[in-house]
């Protein structure tokens, strides 16, 4: 995956929740336990993480910095910062080459940390769009992508639910929710 996924994934982020920025984002996002203001302002904190591993190519831990979006923002202007951030993500991607590896819980190449990124901004729209009471699923074009790189052994069928089954979101026919759940970004086993 590439720079240009990360703000595809975010652009449609904005798309599906700018019309409902006045609704009270202070309730709970989907099955999480954050709000869906938190959520989103987890997704810009991942992204903007994401962004420095690949900037730097730590090779052991996570860097020491945390993205803080202030409490008393505005769902619009916390959907600018994660703009902002898969921007940053997507210019870090593309400027590094395939060769590159930054810790993710082991090496991980620039392609990976843009499958967490696009992971990171499906999933959690999913999730506040379903606190908010929309009909929204990830996009397939975005959603096939992702499976194949951090869920590999993923059962077959249409993407969006796939995607969403594999994060533990929904049951799919035959295959019940997830309770627990990780991706592979590593390139390690």
């Amino acid at each position: 995956m590439a720079g240009s996924d990360v703000e595809r994934a975010a652009a449609e982020m904005v798309a599906a929740l700018t019309p409902h920025t006045g609704r009270d984002w202070q309730v709970k996002a989907g099955s999480l336990d954050w709000t869906c203001w938190t959520t989103a302002a987890h997704v810009a904190h991942d992204l903007m993480a994401y962004a420095a591993q690949v900037a730097a190519l730590p090779s052991d831990a996570y860097l020491p910095l945390d993205l803080r979006v202030r409490e008393a923002t505005p769902p619009g202007a916390v959907l600018q910062v994660i703009s902002a951030a898969a921007r940053l993500l997507g210019t870090s991607v593309d400027a590094a080459p395939e060769s590159a590896r930054a810790w993710h819980w082991g090496p991980c190449d620039p392609g990976g940390f843009a499958a967490m990124g696009v992971a990171e901004i499906l999933l959690h729209t999913y999730d506040i769009t379903q606190g908010l009471a929309l009909p929204w699923l990830p996009p397939a074009g975005l959603s096939a992508p992702v499976l194949a790189r951090l869920f590999p052994d993923s059962p077959s069928g249409p993407a969006p639910e796939v995607l969403l089954w594999s994060a533990g979101r929904l049951a799919l026919p035959a295959h019940p929710r997830r309770t627990t759940w990780s991706w592979r970004a590593s390139l390690t086993p």
